[in-house]
C-alpha cells in the first residue's frame, strides 16, 4: 500500500456561483429574509422591455439586514425547504 492512495486530492474549485442584488422585502424570519430582485427583459413577442420580479429566501446569519435594505445575494445548496441563497452583504441600508 502506497502513502499516496492514502492522501487526499486538492479540493476542486467551487464553480461560478449566480449572483443578484435586490430589495429586502420580510425580515420577520429567524435567520432568514426574503429579498425581492428586478430584471428587466424583452417581451418574447412584442420585444418591449418588461420588468420581472422574483422573490427569494436568503440566509442572514448575523440577522443583518433590515426591510427595505438593498443586499447582494449568492446561489448555495439547499438550506432548508425554500432557502437555497445566502446574504453576501448589505450594500445600502
Amino acid at each position: 500500500m502506497s502513502d499516496t492512495a492514502t492522501t487526499t486530492a486538492p479540493a476542486a474549485p467551487r464553480g461560478i456561483r449566480k449572483s443578484l442584488v435586490g430589495e429586502v422585502v420580510s425580515d420577520k424570519m429567524d435567520k432568514t429574509v426574503v429579498v425581492r430582485t428586478v430584471s428587466r427583459v424583452p417581451h418574447p413577442r412584442f420585444g418591449k422591455i418588461v420588468k420581472q420580479t422574483a422573490k427569494f429566501h436568503a440566509h442572514d446569519e448575523k440577522n443583518e439586514a433590515k426591510t427595505g435594505d438593498k443586499v447582494r445575494i449568492t446561489e448555495t445548496r439547499p438550506l432548508s425547504k425554500t432557502k437555497r441563497w445566502r446574504l453576501v452583504e448589505v450594500l445600502k441600508h
